[in-house]
């Protein structure tokens, strides 16, 4: 590794064309160096961003490939731990789309390969890196709302494409793979709370995925209720309701897609504080914060450990649903 992170793309997938490729391009101590596809045509669109970009028709070329430092990991679900592996005994960098393993046991694997290989693998999880999130822990650990009483978060959007991979059961697909991991994941790295127990859990199942999950769940010191669809009209929010005020997140997830991030404070009294961030852009927030760590300027700050007590929400929403 010289002065920066070189970067290749295990695939040509969209959210990578549209999103991560555009932002590991964009982000400071790092670059966009190569893609592996099997359909070089898909390179392309890369290739305007990126000029110079290196394509390697298989995984494993660009994995051999000695000038590549990290890869990104945008394949399907249900491929997320073989990957992983097989890059960190590459010797390379790994930032694994979310979900980075359909079960919590297979992240203790990849904790595994982490320590053998002392490489950073790391869940895309860019939520986390979105200054809102400071401000609500900011706020929520001042006091600011006073007890807390009561977290509700939404996520949904509508896909009924069941030939679109988040509608296949048999890579991995459904709504709390998908989205669940926002939704259940950011109350935990608001509150740093952990779920004592989930007192309710109803899933729908279409096509063998679970298209739309129902919530209720027990934390040390609060009642939590969540809500997760492909099969609803688009909608997210979180709200953390205390004994003096309410703060509501309107756009946590898809910042500026679904419209501008920030965080309002309701009370005490009937005053609203209200805080904005219109231009930041979490993808390269969380790419620039990967290539930090990578340099080793800076602890990575969304290590496996936390991703995996997410996982285990997952799974214990799952286990407590009946099933379809």
């Amino acid at each position: 590794m010289a002065d920066h992170v070189r970067w290749g793309i295990l695939g040509a997938a969209n959210f990578a064309k549209n999103y991560m490729g555009p932002a590991i391009h964009a982000a400071r101590g790092g670059a966009l160096s190569a893609i592996a596809t099997s359909k070089p045509e898909k390179a392309a669109p890369f290739a305007e961003f990126a000029p110079g970009l290196k394509v390697h028709e298989g995984y494993a070329a660009l994995l051999a490939d000695p000038e590549i430092d990290a890869v990104y990991i945008p394949l399907p679900n249900s491929l997320h731990v073989e990957w992983s592996r097989k890059a960190a005994e590459a010797g390379k960098h790994v930032l694994c789309e979310k979900p980075i393993a359909m079960r919590a046991e297979e992240i203790d694997e990849l904790i595994a390969v982490r320590q053998a290989t002392g490489k950073l693998v790391a869940e895309a999880w860019m939520v986390a890196h979105h200054p809102q999130f400071a401000k609500a822990r900011e706020l929520l650990q001042a006091g600011e709302i006073g007890d807390l009483v009561r977290v509700d978060s939404t996520h949904s959007f509508y896909n009924d494409d069941l030939g679109n991979i988040r509608n296949q059961a048999d890579v991995g697909g459904g709504a709390l793979r998908d989205v669940g991991v926002y939704a259940l994941g950011s109350v935990r790295l608001i509150t740093g709370q952990e779920p004592a127990e989930i007192l309710a859990a109803e899933i729908d199942w279409q096509n063998e995925v679970d298209a739309s999950a129902h919530v209720m769940a027990r934390f040390p010191g609060f009642l939590y209720t969540g809500r997760v669809s492909t099969r609803a009209a688009p909608w997210q929010e979180i709200v953390l309701h205390g004994t003096k005020a309410v703060m509501r997140l309107p756009v946590p997830f898809n910042v500026q897609v679904f419209g501008e991030a920030r965080l309002e404070l309701h009370g005490p009294g009937l005053e609203t504080r209200t805080w904005r961030w219109p231009a930041e852009n979490h993808y390269v927030l969380q790419v620039e914060a990967f290539n930090r760590a990578a340099m080793g300027a800076a602890d990575y700050p969304l290590p496996l450990e936390f991703c995996r007590g997410t996982q285990v929400f997952v799974d214990r929403v799952f286990a407590a649903a009946p099933q379809g």
